[in-house]
């Protein structure tokens, strides 16, 4: 079975850290960074995003329609399950841990011991 491409991807390319395009996340805390890597978050497809949250930020709980593959690159990744934020219910994730979130599901996010 051959698999198509999505949209721009049947090229090779690669992609700088100074290249990615930093976006503003709307109802998050505005110290939160994100830079869209690859694809779009807003449109059907494939995307790859980085961010970076300030020691202290919380992030309330939400969801996303999508399943989320998260990858940490430095620091301590912070995520507990549930729809009411509960900072003793938070995992810690260390570098090079790689979370599966599935969509439709409860989250929370905590910068507790770092950026």
């Amino acid at each position: 079975m051959v698999r198509s491409h999505q949209p721009g991807e049947a090229v090779f390319r690669s992609v700088l850290a100074r290249r990615h395009r930093v976006e503003a996340v709307p109802g998050v805390p505005t110290s939160v960074r994100l830079a869209v890597v690859v694809g779009q978050p807003s449109e059907p497809g494939p995307y790859v995003i980085r961010v970076k949250v300030p020691s202290g930020v919380k992030l309330m709980p939400h969801k996303h329609p999508e399943d989320r593959i998260y990858t940490v690159m430095s620091g301590v990744f912070y995520i507990g399950l549930g729809d009411r934020f509960d900072g003793d219910k938070v995992q810690a994730y260390p570098p090079g841990s790689v979370i599966v979130l599935p969509g439709d599901t409860w989250h929370f996010h905590w910068a507790k011991s770092g950026e």
